[in-house]
């Protein structure tokens, strides 16, 4: 398929595509892949018209955005013949060039370039056929010598230059087939009269075959040197020696290796690792520099001479400024920062104790690893992170053998050097996500590393010697602490981070987060404020975690919101209240279940604790007529079923003392549900909430549905005590409910709980569900059935409730 371009009628404006690397000829058939959006856009533009475009070369190739002025004016004006989009994002168009054409001027520079062009025509060819007939020959004869010296060219070239009668057409082919730089092709490009571009194309051919010849002769003489090369290196040897011998000095090779030499003495190197790196020069200088194994040695002595053997920072021994620093960084987490400051206050009594070895586990986004940065500045020391999510490979952590090509040490003594200080903070970042495969257990790698008694000795594959990590403060980081290995775990002195209540991220918000956002987003206090009312309705229906960090995306989505109606200038002003955080961010993704406005029977509130930290979670029971049977949904676990039975059990048992009808299992099945059943629900603290909703149930008997409760029952009634206290009490308030039933063995975690939200909330603290039910029941509620069943046992939740 070919274009008659005298036939073609060519548009006064075309899309133009810039091209790199390579100038386009009339009458040159190729493929161009094209993967820039605005030249993706010319390509369009083209083919929802006519199918033709401007093809012009850039000035520079390595510029990904081309101006106007980097764009040669003259090129071709091309037909899309084909076009295909790859999957990667490109499109590939075969193209033919058609006409020369030179831009008159840019009509559209964006999305995508429209130039308005003029065709530019041949001038008349010269009427002396002699000097053509000399040049085309010339030509011809000098593209034979290039492939004869072997340039790879098309092989049909020759022949399809027999078939070229035209001077100028023969002068373009040859340029096109040539992959002469740009500069020149352009040149020959822009040159209208055929007889000179003829001319032109002869003089780059003769400086090709300069070149190519110069090339030959570099070969040659490569391969006499590769020949010599051994002989030299026994004449260089002995020339090295005769001016050892004469005084004359030493050569680069010897002054480099004392340089080496002096950095091993100064580098304070145990006396050990001083000999083992001394031999390892020894070897270096009895080598070839061009021996393969010289630069493994040169890279292995680089790291001996760049760790930190006995350079360390000074310990910030003030506490007060120590204190002041972590609280500015850090709102809370009172127990991680009272363990710094313990360490720093013995640092002070005691010298040359060892650096512990921390673990701060808890839910994402709590500050875990932030609070290892601000930890290193209190302590005025350096910080390195190591990340250990995903490493599956022991040579991770230990480094490894330097028989291997491209060996390297581990991730520790890699963070050493880089610390600088054999003293640094090293936050081990998700130690309980390390993972294990045919490579090796990176956990079992690092007892060595986090135990005190072993890690002054730690020895990486790749140094094989001892290096002490005895004064480094190792901080390792957690979600879940039963994912990492016990013996790991028993290692490290863990310190629990429970996720922040709504007040503690209300206090956090105003002042940290909100200063970051305005900050980052380009706006000023000037433009928003958040009240503390927005900042809560934020909190509770936009997210639901423990941590901070999706808090404060949205807080930074609000700022964007308010940053566009600013520049747009809509508003100068936004209040952040609960009125105008939906028509910021749109309808709330969270909605709190109501509490209940009146007593039921067989529905109880219970606590919950999730990594999000605490939630509410009703229990509900009905009955239905059967034989006795128990049906359970709501996506429970194994352990929520057990404690489900149990009570069934329990409740059989004490038929006649609880005011159970001595018919009912008989006549009755029961039906017990958890609500939101698309989620999991696992765990024996919502024990004594089952037994009351079955008790409740069996006996008619309304339960208070201003209390709630936890805890975990057994077959003989008693209640022993679960986790999460702080969590599910902070959940009740936050839903309402005031009044709480809890293990008396949990008494003690009530220290936990901020003193503002303890005095406002009454704890009842029980032994047996027999106390349970006697605060549970609400006797005064009028159900038309039986009261309250009777208690078997004394209730002591009039005197536990002084717990509060």
């Amino acid at each position: 398929m070919s274009f008659d371009d005298k036939v073609l009628e060519i548009p006064a404006t075309l899309p133009m595509l810039p091209v790199r690397d390579i100038v386009v000829f009339p009458y040159m058939i190729l493929p161009l892949f094209v993967g820039r959006e605005a030249s993706i856009r010319s390509v369009e533009d083209a083919l929802a018209k006519n199918r033709l475009i401007f093809l012009a070369s850039q000035k520079e190739i390595t510029e990904e955005n081309p101006s106007p002025d980097s764009i040669y004016t003259t090129g071709t004006i091309a037909m899309i013949m084909r076009m295909r989009k790859l999957s990667d994002g490109r499109v590939k168009i075969l193209i033919q060039g058609v006409a020369k054409g030179r831009i008159k001027n840019f009509t559209k520079t964006t999305p995508s370039f429209e130039v308005a062009v003029e065709k530019v025509e041949e001038a008349a060819p010269a009427q002396s056929p002699v000097e053509y007939e000399a040049l085309t020959r010339t030509a011809k004869e000098q593209i034979e010598k290039i492939i004869a010296l072997g340039r790879v060219l098309p092989p049909d070239i020759l022949l399809v230059l027999d078939d070229v009668s035209d001077p100028g057409r023969l002068a373009d082919l040859i340029a096109s087939n040539l992959g002469i730089k740009v500069s020149d092709a352009q040149r020959v490009l822009e040159t209208t009269d055929p007889k000179e571009r003829l001319k032109l194309v002869n003089e780059i051919l003769a400086n090709e075959l300069e070149v190519i010849g110069m090339q030959q002769k570099i070969r040659t003489q490569a391969k006499d040197e590769m020949s010599k090369s051994q002989r030299e290196y026994f004449l260089r040897e002995q020339m090295r020696a005769i001016k050892s011998e004469l005084g004359e000095g030493q050569d680069s090779k010897s002054e480099e290796m004392e340089e080496l030499r002096e950095k091993i003495v100064n580098s304070g190197m145990p006396a050990a690792v001083e000999t083992e790196a001394l031999k390892q020069l020894a070897r270096l200088e009895r080598m070839h520099p061009d021996a393969s194994e010289a630069s493994m040695v040169r890279t292995y002595l680089d790291w001996m001479v760049d760790l930190p053997w006995n350079k360390k920072t000074e310990d910030r021994i003030d506490l007060n400024q120590a204190k002041a620093i972590l609280d500015e960084d850090h709102y809370d987490l009172q127990k991680a920062k009272d363990r710094i400051l313990e360490f720093l206050a013995v640092r002070k009594l005691k010298h040359g104790m060892k650096g512990p070895i921390l673990c701060f586990g808890g839910p994402p986004g709590v500050g875990k690893t932030s609070l290892g940065k601000s930890i290193a500045r209190s302590m005025g020391r350096e910080y390195f992170r190591v990340a250990l999510g995903g490493v599956k490979d022991e040579a991770e952590i230990r480094g490894h053998r330097r028989t291997y090509v491209g060996a390297m040490p581990g991730k520790i003594i890699q963070a050493m050097r880089q610390a600088k200080t054999n003293n640094p903070v090293i936050v081990l970042d998700e130690v309980d996500k390390l993972g294990s495969d045919f490579r090796g257990d990176p956990s079992a790698a690092m007892l060595e590393v986090l135990d005190p008694e072993q890690n002054h000795s730690f020895r990486d594959n790749y140094l094989n010697v001892d290096f002490d990590l005895s004064n480094v403060l190792f901080i390792a980081t957690a979600n879940v602490l039963e994912n990492i290995p016990p013996a790991l775990r028993d290692r490290m002195e863990i310190i629990q981070i429970s996720g922040y209540t709504e007040n503690d991220k209300l206090l956090i918000t105003k002042k940290h987060l909100i200063d970051r956002q305005i900050e980052a987003n380009g706006i000023t206090a000037e433009n928003i404020k958040f009240t503390d009312e927005g900042i809560k309705y934020l909190i509770a229906h936009y997210t639901r975690e423990a941590g901070l960090r999706n808090l404060e995306r949205e807080v930074g989505s609000v700022c964007r919101k308010v940053a566009k109606q600013v520049v747009l200038g809509e508003k100068s002003f936004v209040e952040v209240n609960p009125e105008s955080v939906p028509e910021l961010l749109g309808p709330p993704r969270y909605l709190r279940d109501e509490k209940m406005d009146d007593s039921q029977i067989g529905v109880v509130t219970g606590l919950a604790w999730t990594q999000a930290g605490g939630e509410v979670l009703y229990v509900e029971a009905l009955k239905y007529k059967g034989r006795g049977g128990l049906v359970l949904t709501g996506q429970l676990g194994d352990v929520m079923k057990e404690s489900a039975h149990a009570a069934m059990a329990y409740a059989r048992a004490h038929t006649e003392e609880l005011g159970i009808p001595e018919d009912f299992f008989e006549k009755w099945d029961i039906h017990v549900h958890l609500p939101a059943g698309a989620i999991p629900k696992d765990g024996p603290s919502a024990g004594i909430t089952m037994t009351t909703a079955l008790l409740s149930l069996m006996t008619d008997t309304p339960v208070r549905h201003d209390i709630a409760m936890t805890g975990e029952v057994t077959l003989q009634g008693r209640v022993l005590p679960v986790g999460g206290i702080r969590e599910k009490c902070l959940a009740a308030l936050n839903q309402g409910i005031r009044e709480i039933i809890i293990p008396l063995a949990n008494q003690k975690d009530l220290a936990d709980i901020p003193k503002e939200f303890k005095d406002k909330m009454n704890f009842i603290c029980v032994e047996n569900v027999d106390e349970v039910f006697s605060v549970a029941f609400d006797k005064s509620a009028k159900t038309g059935k039986k009261s309250a069943p009777k208690s078997g046992k004394k209730s002591k939740g009039s005197a536990a409730a002084s717990a509060a």
